[in-house]
């Protein structure tokens, strides 16, 4: 089921970067972010849940978009 939260994400692993592209449009980098981390979100049954107990209070970001 597509989520209603999150659009797409891509994960750099040379920068340890998880970049969400929001149904917004609006574009966020998460920094420091694990591989097992992004692994464990990109197979998560709710990516909103993931990202709202996970990845936001857990890892810094800026906004790209």
């Amino acid at each position: 089921m597509p989520s209603s939260v999150v659009n797409s994400f891509i994960y750099f692993p040379e920068t340890e970067i998880l970049r969400i592209i929001y149904q917004s449009g609006a574009i966020y980098d998460y920094l420091k972010v694990p591989f097992g981390i992004s692994e464990k979100f990109r197979t998560a049954k709710s990516k909103g849940k993931f990202l709202n107990s996970v990845i936001k209070p857990g890892f810094k970001y800026r906004k790209i978009e």
